[in-house]
């Protein structure tokens, strides 16, 4: 064993072993399976029939079109608030001008720590539909009628994009400040001597710098918008009337478990991935990480 270890043949094979099997077992395997199952009727535990693209047919109907467009709306309306807004936070507590930093940082963080399904019951309580929920009674004090929040689309996305982006920007904001605190600051020295102001230093020396965590964070964004289910499942446990907070994640939840219909949820998750897939690889693209300088 000491001989193998010291190997420089064979230490590395041994030492990136463990990742390995886990990669094989964890995710290779389970994917094929799921790519094998969305062309089959399974039947039981050990038992199915194959039915070719049928799971694949059946996947495009009105339910699929709604949660499909819950999630390119949620995401894209989540990432207009989580990239701008923590690079402010991020720019101001990396600032001269802002006392308490460490008090900011974590009243912005904590709510990352928090538990979705802990933090989205809280927010059910607040936007209760009751005349006597938090929020119906702070806007009936304004003269504005008490609202069924969860059961208007509008109202219901806006919660679950409030509920993400309390959750998320603590991390996004930890993200662009690392960034920050590695450009040096000689550069915006040499700026003000050229006579830039504030908002020119900012667009020509600290966006360009945070280009690869803004895309980073992007990324992360588009991945974790088209795959959320707990934001929806807190609002909405049981029925949704009219897919209000119909995901692609929650269609393959009823569909596989409650449905037992596991063909058609592995063709939805499979959908999904090559969904995601191109719309990241599409903004890599755009953005100019493929060219080869």
């Amino acid at each position: 064993m000491k001989r193998l270890f010291y190997s420089e043949k064979w230490a590395p094979y041994f030492f990136v072993s463990p990742f390995v099997l886990a990669f094989l077992i964890f995710f290779l395997y389970p994917t094929a399976s799921t790519i094998n199952m969305s062309f089959h009727e399974v039947l039981g535990l050990n038992s199915s029939k194959f039915i070719g693209l049928d799971n694949y047919r059946r996947m495009f109907n009105e339910h699929f079109i709604n949660a499909l467009q819950t999630n390119t709306i949620y995401t894209i309306l989540s990432l207009l608030i989580l990239i701008p807004i923590p690079v402010i936070f991020a720019v101001l507590l990396n600032s001269k001008l802002v006392k308490g930093k460490t008090l900011f940082k974590s009243v912005i963080f904590i709510p990352a720590l928090t538990s979705v399904i802990v933090a989205g019951v809280s927010f059910r309580l607040m936007f209760g539909e009751a005349d006597t929920a938090l929020i119906n009674s702070f806007i009936a004090k304004l003269g504005i009628s008490p609202q069924n929040w969860i059961l208007n689309y509008g109202t219901g996305m806006m919660l679950m994009v409030i509920l993400n982006t309390w959750r998320v920007a603590g991390i996004n904001m930890i993200y662009y400040l690392a960034g920050l605190q590695s450009i040096p600051e000689e550069l915006y020295e040499s700026a003000e001597m050229d006579g830039a102001n504030v908002f020119r230093k900012f667009y020509w020396i600290t966006l360009p710098l945070l280009k690869p965590i803004i895309i980073y964070t992007l990324t992360i964004g588009i991945f974790e918008g088209y795959r959320m289910f707990g934001e929806s499942y807190v609002f909405w446990n049981e029925g949704m009337p009219g897919d209000i907070g119909l995901t692609i994640v929650r269609l393959i939840y009823q569909q596989a478990f409650q449905r037992n219909d596991m063909g058609m949820g592995s063709a939805i998750g499979i959908t999904l991935l090559l969904i995601v897939l191109t719309v990241n690889l599409v903004q890599l693209k755009l953005f100019g990480l493929f060219n080869k300088e």
